[in-house]
């Protein structure tokens, strides 16, 4: 009877480790790099103008076009791409 009642506590117990483990996700640490500096990957800053950005970091592998109101548009570069809004740098995302 003790080891039925054992059993059953650890199958009970067990049954939560799934609720207890979660996913870290990369959008903190990347957040958290400033964008130029040796720790995280150089990239584009909020509010930098299309000309600065391909001054610093060359043509982008592709140039999509303007989409909606306000119009959006994004470079894809090989590390990252860029978000701009009108002329200027909204978002950059990192690719993983």
């Amino acid at each position: 009877m003790k080891s039925v009642i054992s059993l059953l506590l650890v199958a009970t117990l067990s049954s939560f480790a799934p609720l207890t483990v979660a996913d870290v996700l990369l959008l903190d640490a990347i957040m958290e790099a400033p964008a130029n500096n040796s720790e995280g990957l150089p990239r584009p800053r909020t509010g930098q103008t299309m000309d600065s950005v391909r001054s610093q970091f060359g043509a982008p592998v592709q140039e999509l076009p303007w989409v909606g109101e306000p119009p959006i548009s994004r470079w894809v570069y090989d590390d990252f791409t860029v978000y701009f809004e009108y002329e200027h740098v909204i978002n950059t995302v990192v690719h993983r």
